[in-house]
């Protein structure tokens, strides 16, 4: 499933500037999205340019999907989404976070909302979701910084002008978490449209020990202003609270087998709790037919707080196990500014879609941890039995960590999209400069770093025809110094460069016809001037390089009237290839399974009764770049019933892990891993009026 797209009528686009006109004027007018094909298609590839543009002419292997897959499989969390993502693994995100491996690169912050950074660690619902697109590979001319595997996209539920529409929802699994949603559509008049969305959810599963709640809102706001121009208004609230389940250990090789129910850690201490406010604004106008520009606003502020006793290793032989923990608050305020100014038009019988941008965003970020010790405050860990109730022993808290941090940033960016009939041509530049201060209370440090780095991007995608294109693109990125959170800025840290990240990638994209697209990438990841200790002197240097080689595969939609398929494999090959520590060279990277297969596929037999399944398979994976601890190779097979009962009443079931599989999809680190769920169901319905 690695991408879909937009595919004009089948005549050749070369040397035709009329047809080249045609597909200009069959884009989207603007970046938001209101509305989608039915099923697993959809047609807009402007995030990944910033630009109308349709997927089939993105140089970049993009994975969309669609609020009807979301639906059809029954998941409610970006996280379960991404699962069905081929090139994608999960991290466990210490169970308070989504985090991911895009490509082999670990991530907790290239998340957005609308092409807006939303990077605070939380985990992200989906309530109020049109779709969700995954865009792989570096591409700091878009996103900035970090972004060094690929970014993981929202594209949120707009207000439109449509009729009024209301929807009801209802969901309850055979643990016991249950999720009612609403979302309701009302034009107010003909230039003005409201739309709210909510959700409220309880949380249970297979462990001894989890429950939790989540409660979102989210409403809309879309004016027209005018002939030429158009407001969207946006606002978000959710809050989150939930135990932090951190896994099991590890014993010897693997994961520790006969505890997948056990809790290890504390009952009345692990949990978790997130308020998240967002509130966003996008104003669009267009000056003429080959001009408009946009500017958007993000104000976001995010309350963090969790607690947790954490496994730590299995010692003794196997009879104990060793125990740690720690507790952690973060107060972020993120304010985002965003401005485009784009033109389509054409010259001496070219093709020019043009972009120029601004970005300038301010990040302020306090942050405190506490560590737990044990034997009246003497040690950092304590030894407990291995049981199948694991009994945490009395401990008290001392400071770690006490900071607060503020960035700032100014990015410029320009992008040319040169249409010469069979080829098209894209290349861009982005200018980033980061600036951070923070102060680290326990360490007494103050420390500033401020890093310059301008990205380039180029591709070339041939049209031999207007449904086929064959594509070759170059695009970098770079994470600060600093890391993904920009927490505080260690005096190690304070004197080192960025991190680089180049991306090269050929690929092809086909439409058989409107309906379905297949699609094939081959690329190389490069990581380098990454941290590196030298194990004679002690020092650090950033001689460290590591490499990820692949390929994917995807198809995705309607080979036949009634099926829809969104299918995907992703081979990874991923190792460090240099490291000051020359033993390190060749460890294959943590969390990069060698084969990826994800499948879904549903088929409708009747108007009124439709069937699905599902495939995930993830060959053998190292928990971490220790390779000490391996996380097997499985497959999980799912599978899904609709009925629509009457025109408004849909109803469905969905079975997972329909073969009671035992396996251990993610991990953080050696000894947090998590066991996935056994064979469990869950039965949903959706009122449409």
């Amino acid at each position: 499933m690695a991408g879909v797209a937009l595919v004009i009528p089948a005549a050749a686009l070369a040397e035709t500037e009329a047809n080249a006109d045609a597909q200009r004027d069959y884009l989207p007018g603007n970046i938001i999205v209101t509305g989608e094909l039915d099923g697993y298609v959809n047609e807009d590839g402007s995030t990944a340019t910033k630009t109308p543009t349709p997927i089939i002419d993105v140089p970049q292997s993009v994975t969309v999907i669609t609020a009807d897959q979301l639906e059809d499989q029954g998941v409610t969390s970006l996280n379960d989404a991404l699962r069905f993502v081929p090139g994608v693994s999960l991290e466990t995100g210490e169970g308070h976070r989504d985090e991911v491996f895009i490509r082999g690169q670990e991530t907790t912050a290239d998340f957005y909302l609308d092409g807006l950074r939303d990077d605070a660690q939380y985990y992200r619902p989906l309530y109020n979701v049109e779709r969700v697109e995954v865009l792989k590979g570096a591409n700091a001319l878009i996103f900035g910084r970090g972004a060094g595997g690929g970014a993981i996209n929202r594209v949120a539920r707009v207000a439109e002008f449509d009729m009024p529409e209301y929807a009801l929802g209802a969901q309850v699994d055979t643990f016991g978490a249950f999720a009612l949603t609403g979302d309701a559509n009302l034009p107010a008049s003909e230039t003005l449209a409201l739309r709210i969305s909510g959700t409220y959810e309880e949380f249970d599963n297979h462990r001894d020990v989890y429950d939790g709640r989540f409660v979102g809102i989210s409403p809309t706001l879309t004016a027209q202003l005018g002939p030429d121009t158009r407001l969207y208004a946006f606002y978000t609230y959710d809050d989150d609270e939930r135990v932090v389940d951190r896994g099991l250990p590890a014993l010897g090789d693997g994961p520790l087998t006969g505890y997948d129910e056990t809790f290890f850690g504390d009952s009345d201490y692990n949990f978790s709790d997130v308020e998240v406010h967002i509130a966003r604004t996008r104003l669009e106008h267009d000056f003429s037919e080959a001009f408009s520009a946009n500017a958007s606003l993000l104000v976001a502020d995010y309350d963090k707080f969790y607690s947790n006793i954490v496994p730590a290793g299995i010692v003794n032989g196997g009879t104990d196990v060793r125990l740690a923990g720690y507790e952690s608050g973060t107060d972020r305020k993120n304010v985002i500014g965003q401005v485009n100014l784009v033109g389509q038009f054409d010259t001496g019988g070219l093709g020019h879609t043009l972009l120029l941008g601004a970005e300038v965003t301010s990040s302020d970020t306090d942050s405190v941890r506490n560590q737990a010790r044990f034997n009246n405050g003497a040690d950092t860990s304590v030894v407990v039995d291995l049981d199948e109730t694991i009994v945490v022993p009395a401990f008290t808290l001392s400071p770690q960590r006490a900071s607060t941090s503020e960035l700032s940033t100014f990015s410029l960016y320009a992008q040319e999209q040169l249409d010469i009939g069979i080829l098209q041509l894209v290349a861009g530049l982005r200018f980033d400069r980061f600036d951070i201060t923070s102060t680290d209370f326990v360490a007494n440090f103050d420390g500033e770093r401020v890093d310059e780095n301008v990205s380039p991007r180029f591709g070339a995608i041939l049209k031999p025809r207007a449904n086929l294109s064959v594509y070759a693109s170059y695009a970098t990125s770079f994470l600060p110094s600093v890391g993904d959170q920009f927490t505080v800025l260690s005096q190690q840290d304070e004197a080192l460069e960025p991190e680089e990240y180049e991306n090269l990638e050929l690929g092809v994209k086909y439409a058989p016809h409107r309906d379905l697209l297949l699609t094939g990438a081959i690329f190389r990841l490069t990581r380098s001037n990454t941290p590196s200790v030298d194990p004679v002197t002690n020092l650090t240097t950033l001689v460290g390089e590591s490499e990820v080689e692949g390929f994917e595969l995807g198809l995705v939609g309607k080979p036949v009237e009634g099926l829809s398929l969104s299918l995907g494999y992703a081979y990874l090959d991923g190792e460090i290839t240099d490291s000051a520590d020359r033993d390190d060279i060749g460890t294959v990277l943590q969390q990069v399974p060698e084969h990826q297969i994800t499948a879904w596929a549903r088929y409708d037999l009747t108007d009124r009764l439709g069937f699905g399944a599902g495939l995930i398979h993830q060959s053998d994976q190292f928990a971490s770049n220790s390779n000490n601890v391996v996380l097997p190779s499985y497959t999980r097979v799912d599978a899904a019933i609709f009925f629509e009962a009457t025109d408004r009443l849909t109803l469905q079931a969905n079975v997972e892990n329909l073969f009671d599989e035992d396996y251990y999809p993610s991990a953080h680190g050696d000894n947090n891993i998590q066991p996935g769920a056994p064979l469990n169901a869950s039965f949903g319905a959706r009122l449409n009026f």
